[in-house]
């Protein structure tokens, strides 16, 4: 992917870790922009996209009145660091036109990437929070999480599958 580029890929593949990410979109082409993005994110150098979900609609959280997002999540095996891959994120999602400089908060979107875990690694760096401060409070990032990854434990939090049994019936 032209302009990322992952200083820690030279270290030994045992480095990799795997990392999960949450895919959104409520503006226009939902479908084609987290598809470009699932195609973004197998551009990533030193990382393979283990396993994309299915999307599903949901609801748009906050008080932006908004159409509905297309949510998914994608877990990836990848030698860069966290900040490396979010990094990435941020810049496929400027290729798709999203531009974080000039948007609300929890408004509307061509494309929302956020980095949810990264291995065991545990971080609340200003920039960079992880895991994702509010993923097990979010059904839409649990649920299509769960589908491709039930059994992976976010740090400080517990596995997937009971982050998501714990938010009740749905």
């Amino acid at each position: 992917m032209a302009g990322v580029y992952c200083e820690s890929v030279g270290l030994l593949r045992s480095n990799s870790v795997l990392a999960a990410v949450a895919l959104g979109s409520n503006l226009g082409d939902r479908r084609g922009f987290l598809n470009a993005a699932v195609a973004g994110l197998r551009e990533v150098p030193g990382t393979t996209v283990e396993a994309v979900s299915t999307f599903i609609e949901t609801a748009p959280v906050g008080d932006v009145s908004q159409g509905p997002f297309l949510n998914g999540a994608a877990v990836l095996r990848t030698s860069c660091s966290a900040r490396e891959l979010l990094e990435a994120l941020h810049a496929i999602e400027r290729a798709q036109g999203r531009s974080r400089v000039i948007e609300r908060r929890w408004g509307p979107r061509t494309l929302d990437l956020d980095l949810l875990t990264h291995g065991d690694l545990v971080s609340t760096e200003p920039e960079l929070t992880i895991p994702h401060p509010r993923l097990h409070e979010r059904r839409f990032v649990l649920e299509p999480l769960a589908e491709i990854a039930p059994g992976l434990m976010v740090p400080g939090r517990g596995v997937v599958r009971e982050l998501l049994a714990a938010l009740g019936p749905g």
